[in-house]
């Protein structure tokens, strides 16, 4: 059926678009960026701040954009004077409710708060509190909240509980009282919160951020005592160029490395590699337990934000999940083993630090189930995107200039199916790719599975193999992950292997990623960009299945054993437990 078109003019410019459209998409497609502070495209649109209002003829009063509907005929001004005076205003109520320490603010140079006010003209706040306190909350193992820095705008809210449906977050009080946080004020370490961080990347301004642990890595850096080994995970090389203004896309593989030694790390190594025994090991997993040894479907262990999420509201999924570490935790384990034991370094002395995606790895280094059998932790300290991004500027280097350098061998070889791990669908195609020619014993002619790709927020297939069919899923954003479990629950759906990820479109989007404003995130699709990036290099790939990395062999044959077998599951492996669950009857 065709749809309707409607046809207005904005600022005197003819308009036509879809029924349905709003004002503010209609005026985008006009050549007309309206501002915005609370809208979130799909996630937040609640026309709350009023700083998208515009003047439509005929209508008593300005309009919220994000939310009214165009009709045939309608007539649209969004640079009046009586927009831009109620916009001025708007904003400077919302700054005088603000502390505003910009030049020490972490979020100093993508605030889009401070954007606004430098768009609509603000060179005062008549109304600015400067007394206004720091009121911060840091129990949370990855994040820190500062509701002085807050502005109501309710995107963390809607992307917790309309995106991620953990709803760890909401507003309290009413009137001058409205503020952020859990429930009856509890500190996020006593509520659900899965630590994906989300929030953080929907947040407009400073009062969410990461917890900093360059400081960490930077001491332990200047240390003589210590090696210290880092290694990025698979995504990064996509994002980690947006910081320096890149294209969104960019793969910054070589310049990244370079980086990394240039800030000083002892080796530069690269979690893509562990993802290999990633697969080794979880295609074993999968193998053994379509063959009886244990329950289906069996579903993946890479995402931290996943796997508490699991273990918090459906625990009586935990058999079914894959007692693999993660990529993060393998590549841990394998430096304070296997290398330490190749360069003759106690593992006590040796400081591994990880650049992630997510903010959930910040608490999964912590989580003691990961502690190996010498007594160490497989990692020290995870750093995110981000943090990444302001050890490399601090450092006064100029990233795009940056030569293109190669990672340390040992642990820095790896194959096309490891890249992909960063995209939702890449764990379970690279998982496919080994399962299936070992399972037939032949040589794929096709390595792309495209049915598990792309964005859409749940993927599923089948496929032929020896002789039997296996069903397969791949969900991303924890609503979607619901959605599957409870499918199952209902006894509605049937997997075999399912790969879930906490974050939309997976690590790409992960909440330690770099920053966008609402424009863009609304606009722009961040994820399929990022993704190509690390599809068009495992396309380029010398290897592109983890059975067949040089490094993975190696390893098996001098160290670990066969897959599955006694040292591998000894170091490679964990379990999971139920998590007790915050309930508001106390």
């Amino acid at each position: 059926m065709e749809q309707k078109m409607i046809n207005l003019t904005i600022d005197n410019v003819p308009v036509s678009v879809p029924e349905g459209t709003t004002v503010l998409e209609a005026a985008r497609n006009a050549g007309i960026k309206i501002p915005t502070l609370c809208y979130l495209k799909d996630i937040n649109e609640i026309g709350a701040c009023r700083m998208c209002v515009v003047e439509v003829k005929g209508a008593r009063s300005l309009m919220a954009s994000c939310v009214y509907p165009v009709a045939e005929g309608m007539e649209v001004f969004t640079n009046t004077p009586k927009v831009r005076h109620s916009r001025q205003l708007t904003l400077e109520l919302i700054l005088s409710n603000h502390r505003m320490d910009c030049l020490t603010c972490a979020r100093n140079a993508h605030c889009e708060l401070r954007q606004l006010a430098s768009d609509l003209g603000i060179d005062a706040v008549r109304y600015a509190n400067d007394q206004l306190p720091p009121q911060l909350e840091t129990t949370a193992l990855h994040l820190v909240r500062d509701n002085s820095k807050c502005i109501l705008c309710r995107r963390c809210t809607a992307m917790c509980s309309k995106v991620q449906q953990v709803g760890v977050i909401g507003c309290n009080d009413r009137g001058f009282a409205t503020h952020v946080g859990p429930a009856f004020d509890r500190d996020l370490v006593e509520v659900d919160c899965i630590s994906c961080g989300q929030c953080i990347v929907a947040c407009p301004t400073g009062a969410l951020t990461e917890k900093d642990d360059t400081y960490t890595v930077m001491q332990a850096i200047q240390d003589p005592s210590k090696h210290v080994v880092v290694a990025p995970a698979p995504s990064i090389r996509a994002t980690l160029g947006e910081s320096f203004g890149m294209p969104v896309g960019t793969n910054v593989e070589g310049k990244m490395v370079t980086a990394l030694k240039r800030l000083g790390f002892d080796k530069v190594f690269d979690v893509d590699t562990a993802a290999d025994f990633t697969i080794m090991e979880e295609g074993t997993e999968f193998i053994k337990r379509l063959n009886g040894d244990g329950p289906l479907p069996l579903i993946t262990s890479c995402s931290p934000g996943w796997i508490r999420y699991c273990e918090q509201h459906a625990p009586q999924f935990l058999p079914n999940l894959s007692s693999c570490k993660s990529p993060q935790q393998m590549f841990g384990a394998l430096v304070k083993s296997y290398y330490a034991e190749q360069a003759g370094i106690d593992p006590k002395d040796i400081f591994v630090v990880s650049i992630m995606p997510c903010t959930a790895k910040k608490y999964e280094v912590q989580r003691e189930e990961q502690r190996m059998a010498n007594g160490c932790m497989p990692v020290d300290v995870s750093l995110t995107t981000r943090e990444l991004a302001r050890m490399i500027t601090q450092a006064g280097m100029m990233f795009d200039h940056l030569p293109d350098g190669e990672f340390d061998p040992m642990l820095g070889i790896s194959t096309g199916a490891a890249t992909i791990f960063g995209v939702t669908g890449g764990v379970m195609e690279a998982a496919l790719r080994t399962v299936v020619e070992t399972l037939t014993g032949e040589e794929l002619k096709k390595l792309e599975f495209t049915e598990v790709r792309g964005m859409k927020g749940v993927k599923e297939a089948s496929y032929e193999v020896a002789g039997r069919t296996v069903r397969v899923c791949a969900a991303s954003g924890l609503t979607n992950v619901k959605a599957v479990l409870d499918g199952i629950t209902a006894g509605e759906l049937h997997y075999d292997f399912i790969e879930f990820m906490a974050c939309p479109g997976g690590c790409i989007n992960g909440g330690g990623q770099p920053l966008h404003s609402a424009d863009v995130l609304s606009f722009t699709d961040l994820r399929s960009l990022r993704a190509k990036a690390l599809y068009d290099q495992d396309q380029a790939m010398t290897y592109r299945k983890s059975h067949e990395s040089p490094i993975v062999k190696k390893v098996y044959a001098e160290y670990l054993g066969e897959p599955g077998g006694h040292k591998a599951h000894e170091l490679l492996h964990c379990t999971y437990k139920e998590q007790k669950r915050y309930r508001t009857d106390g």
